[in-house]
């Protein structure tokens, strides 16, 4: 398939990738790209870097401004909408749907291979993975199975842990898969309340027209068995230890505010992780592993106000430089 225009306007374009077929039928991922513009084309510090971007659970890609703070600096920016996600969903398909988070692989290197990263095919372009929450725990187990395919990993509220922690984990984990053996698409009791979204409305970051609430619903997509013991056996292999074979950085907001109900800290907090325990986890993920706690910060650090945003985005720009001259020493 040839780039073709994008929903998010002229800046950015789109490529449908091909993944074959399921008991759903025809499967595809969707890759978005969006270049440096002119004045940035070959220079700035990332004018030899390429950027790939996934998103988390219920979500797509539709943040212009990450893509802007990447090109701006010379990098080529893309971001893949993973299959049954976002511009990837067709109408018979569940969405969100898998029973094995390695499944992705096909995704990823469908996607990297159109980037020109494919496997065996070595390019003089440094490699920068970024993933928000679920796709940040997709692209952490992605990295430890591939290992200098990326240069650096940049994780955006990761979800590596359940918010009942490693105990609760590991008393659920064994009901969830005998539940996903018996029926996989059972659906499970729904939890998310939709106060992530409004926090995200309160604070601005979801306007626009480029925005759609049928790929991002409020209260999150339906949870069903296999996709929850799927996410849990992510949990489980961070848990037990791994080296993504780059340099790290993980941002997350400074505090957690339990999703229970309404309150205004929402809009200044991650109320979807437990931060805390996100934060200790993350030192399972390698061997130069960065966390930088951001205040004032929602679940998505780069859908926050804008001072916690930019907070975010400085991390970002001073950690890349060092992280990508740190790698060859870390990891020849």
């Amino acid at each position: 398939m040839q780039w073709e225009p994008d929903i998010l306007g002229p800046s950015f374009q789109q490529r449908t990738l091909s993944l074959g077929q399921d008991s759903e039928g025809h499967v595809v991922a969707t890759l978005v790209r969006s270049l440096p513009g002119l004045l940035a084309r070959g220079r700035g510090p990332f004018s030899d870097v390429d950027v790939l971007s996934v998103h988390g659970w219920s979500d797509y890609f539709f943040q212009t401004e990450l893509a802007r703070f990447w090109t701006s600096r010379g990098a080529r920016f893309y971001a893949v909408d993973l299959r049954k996600y976002g511009r990837s969903l067709r109408p018979e398909q569940t969405p969100g749907d898998i029973a094995d988070l390695q499944w992705y692989d096909a995704d990823i290197d469908a996607a990297l291979s159109a980037m020109g990263h494919g496997a065996g095919s070595p390019s003089r372009r440094r490699l920068v993975l970024q993933g928000h929450s679920t796709g940040g725990l997709i692209f952490a187990l992605w990295s430890a199975r591939h290992p200098g395919r990326a240069d650096a990993l940049i994780l955006n509220s990761p979800w590596l842990e359940l918010q009942l922690g490693a105990m609760g984990r590991n008393a659920l984990m064994p009901l969830v898969q005998a539940r996903a053996h018996l029926d996989p698409h059972a659906p499970l009791p729904a939890v998310d309340l939709g106060l992530y979204t409004r926090a995200q409305h309160e604070v601005g970051a979801v306007a626009g027209t480029q925005y759609r609430a049928d790929w991002r619903p409020a209260r999150g997509f339906r949870v069903h068995a296999a996709w929850l013991g799927a996410v849990l056996e992510g949990h489980r292999r961070i848990a037990a230890g791994m080296d993504a074979g780059c340099p790290v950085l993980v941002l997350l907001s400074a505090r957690s505010t339990p999703p229970l109900s309404w309150s205004e800290q929402m809009t200044t907090t991650d109320s979807v992780l437990v931060v805390d325990d996100i934060a200790r986890v993350s030192t399972r993920l390698g061997r130069l592993v960065t966390v930088s706690r951001i205040e004032g910060a929602l679940h998505d650090v780069f859908l926050s106000y804008p001072e916690p945003r930019a907070a975010a985005y400085g991390v970002m720009a001073h950690w890349l430089p060092r992280a990508l001259r740190m790698a060859p020493v870390l990891y020849r």
